[in-house]
């Protein structure tokens, strides 16, 4: 089943679907969505570890990794949560946990807030955060960097993000490269007008960030609101799963049991 093609609503999706169709227990399917300027081959070690015993999904976002660019110009969060939709339609996944990191959380949480029933579970991992607590100021000068500049600012601050790991980080550079100026810049403005609030009144279900020291803040998406659970990573650059991914692995496990738990008394 690996990969796959998807109509999408922007253009086709290439998905990286595997694992045991009836999963052993009552495990449910696992998708994951990547960051901005990232790819379904960052969740590689989550995959092999999670294909042992379950369903594991992952795919490449409009204008990302080997999906096609967005034919309708949408860069938006609510266009990549549409990316999500069509994949787990596509697929035919009624229920499933779903994970996402930094740009692909935003989209994540967009997509359990509206369609909170299916999401068994939500693990955000050093996700995007309020955008309107952000300074005006610091918005515009951020995002004037990357417009006049883009090689420039783009690579200083992706090598900024990344963690100790030289090969993580070149890594990284090199998936930054493929993905094309026309779609980063959209996708970052996009993110600096991300308005959580909505989904998070919507998805009631279980829900963990995994995060760096960076992100625990008032503008942290776990701050909004009421609040909800969240795991400090230390250590790490922006990308925990590929810096640390054992310890990512483990916190993907415990929080799986959790949701398995909360499911199983429903």
């Amino acid at each position: 089943m690996s990969p796959a093609r998807v109509s999408g609503p922007a253009g086709t999706l290439i998905v990286d679907d595997g694992g045991p169709l009836t999963a052993r227990g009552d495990g449910l399917p696992v998708v994951f969505a990547h960051s901005l300027a990232g790819n379904s081959g960052q969740w590689k070690a989550q995959l092999e570890h999670l294909r042992q015993n379950r369903r594991a999904v992952a795919f490449d976002f409009r204008g990302h990794g080997r999906s096609e660019p967005a034919k309708n110009g949408d860069h938006s969060i609510a266009g990549m949560a549409s990316d999500i939709s069509a994949v787990v339609d596509s697929l035919g996944l009624e229920r499933f946990v779903l994970v996402g990191h930094s740009m692909g959380g935003g989209a994540a949480l967009v997509y359990a807030g509206a369609h909170p029933e299916r999401v068994a579970g939500l693990l955000l991992l050093d996700p995007i955060g309020a955008a309107k607590q952000i300074p005006p100021a610091d918005v515009k000068s951020f995002l004037g960097g990357f417009e006049s500049d883009y090689d420039h600012a783009s690579q200083k601050y992706w090598t900024e993000i990344a963690g100790p790991d030289r090969a993580v980080r070149r890594r990284l550079l090199a998936d930054l490269r493929a993905t094309p100026r026309e779609t980063v810049v959209p996708v970052l403005r996009s993110v600096m007008q991300f308005d959580p609030d909505s989904a998070l009144a919507r998805y009631t279900g279980p829900i963990l960030s995994a995060v760096t020291p960076h992100n625990d803040s008032a503008f942290s998406l776990h701050r909004l609101g009421k609040g909800f659970p969240h795991r400090v990573v230390t250590g790490t650059g922006h990308w925990i799963q590929l810096d640390k991914p054992d310890e990512f692995n483990r916190l993907l496990d415990e929080f799986l049991a959790t949701t398995k738990s909360v499911n199983s008394e429903r």
